[in-house]
């Protein structure tokens, strides 16, 4: 299968939303705890195993980083779309400085409360583990905003099969109980599990209509 997501190429890194690109046409953010395998997802989805930096030490994402991708087929003879991936800054890793922190939740919470080019969340979750307060905000935000939220289970080839898929399952019940519509599906950048199926979901999300996805999202 062709990769839709191929071809994508940094474009900058900011401090504040005010620096991003301009706010026009469509764009998927990628959140996370610093832990969660959020740079080796992007990586493995985008075929470009250099694009966002990874490290063994959390919390090197300390930017909003914003990569362009090659512009969907349009139809009715429409101009080309502007299309990219946001990646947001890893959350919770102790050591980043408390300053830090505090500038990244208020970025982070104006990013998606004023970005009218975000069309849905890409959430990465590390399967092994619960749901983190973080992960808990995110969703919650996600549903009382109408934003498409997509959970990637990462780090899956630490689990056997079953066990993976029962952690799946797991999570989907939890959802149903609490109300929650977010979608998810389990993934492994190493193995390639779910690498396809994801790359679909971040295309899906890119082609939602503008209304559909903010929805009550004006302060």
């Amino acid at each position: 299968m062709s990769n839709p997501l191929q071809g994508a190429q940094f474009v900058l890194a900011a401090h504040r939303i005010s620096q991003l690109p301009a706010d026009q046409g469509a764009e998927v953010a990628f959140a996370g705890r610093s832990n969660a395998g959020k740079s080796s997802a992007l990586n493995a989805l985008t075929g470009h195993k250099g694009l966002a930096r990874t490290s063994k030490t959390p919390g090197r994402t300390q930017q909003m980083v914003a990569f362009s991708l090659p512009p969907p087929t349009q139809i009715d003879g429409q101009p080309p779309l502007d299309v990219r991936l946001i990646d947001l800054p890893g959350y919770g890793y102790a050591k980043v400085p408390l300053e830090m922190r505090e500038h990244w939740k208020l970025e982070i919470d104006a990013y998606l409360h004023q970005r009218r080019s975000l069309r849905g969340l890409i959430l990465i979750v590390d399967i092994r583990h619960p749901l983190k307060e973080f992960d808990r905000l995110m969703l919650e935000f996600c549903f009382a905003t109408q934003l498409p939220c997509h959970l990637l289970l990462t780090k899956a080839d630490k689990l056997s099969r079953g066990q993976a898929t029962q952690a799946l399952a797991t999570l989907l019940k939890q959802f149903a109980a609490e109300g929650l519509h977010a979608t998810a599906q389990v993934f492994s950048s190493s193995a390639g599990t779910g690498v396809d199926e994801a790359r679909q979901a971040v295309m899906t999300l890119l082609r939602q209509p503008r209304e559909g996805a903010h929805q009550g999202r004006e302060r």
